[in-house]
């Protein structure tokens, strides 16, 4: 049987990024400029060296992942994106969301992102638990549907922390810290039981000289 191959694509550079607020679904405005660069730098990259040829193209339902795996989708033999909502980022609920991050931090305090993961970090949305829970589950829906094929996923920085931590069999937090780039490459291949390879990560080679 053919091994699951997961290849996660965070998306370009975001407003969220640029103006350093807390960008999760509602307050999501997309790509800047310089994102929509990225991920057609991305695309060509992908055209020109030909050898991803995924079966299904998948992203989260943050207009960020999807404009930036519609501006790939040429480079993938042209798939209709799947939206999937569970690969979205950490959901930091209603009232945190489109805080700027230094609002955030006057008024809550500075949040232990390596302390309990069922402690509440943004008062009202998930929990680190929950979140690890919500991507797990998204992860077992995809394996069951597209077994044995190659996915592609337009995502964000939070979910391929997760989905490492669940490969790697890690923690929920802490030990390890890691940052992924705008546009990053994260492959994946699923051999069996809980069992992953890591491929590769962070491979933004196409951002070379940015």
């Amino acid at each position: 049987m053919t091994d699951t191959r997961l290849v996660l694509v965070r998306h370009g550079e975001s407003y969220a990024n640029a103006e350093k607020y807390i960008g999760g679904l509602r307050s999501c405005r997309g790509l800047t400029d310089t994102g929509r660069w990225q991920a057609e730098r991305l695309r060509d990259r992908l055209l020109r060296e030909g050898d991803m040829v995924p079966d299904v193209l998948v992203s989260s339902s943050y207009p960020r992942a999807l404009e930036t795996a519609r501006i790939i989708a040429p480079a993938l033999g042209s798939l209709q994106v799947t939206v999937e909502p569970g690969w979205g980022e950490h959901d930091p609920g209603p009232e945190c969301d489109g805080l700027k991050f230094t609002d955030f931090v006057e008024k809550f305090g500075m949040p232990d992102w390596d302390g309990d993961p069922y402690d509440v970090l943004y008062p009202g949305g998930e929990t680190k638990a929950e979140f690890a829970d919500r991507i797990a589950e998204t992860l077992r829906r995809t394996m069951a549907e597209y077994s044995g094929c190659t996915v592609v996923v337009a995502c964000h920085g939070g979910t391929v922390d997760v989905m490492l931590r669940i490969a790697l069999h890690a923690p929920l937090n802490g030990k390890f810290e890691i940052h992924t780039g705008n546009t990053a490459i994260t492959e994946l291949v699923h051999l069996k039981g809980s069992k992953w390879r890591l491929v590769r990560y962070n491979d933004t080679a196409h951002l070379a000289g940015e």
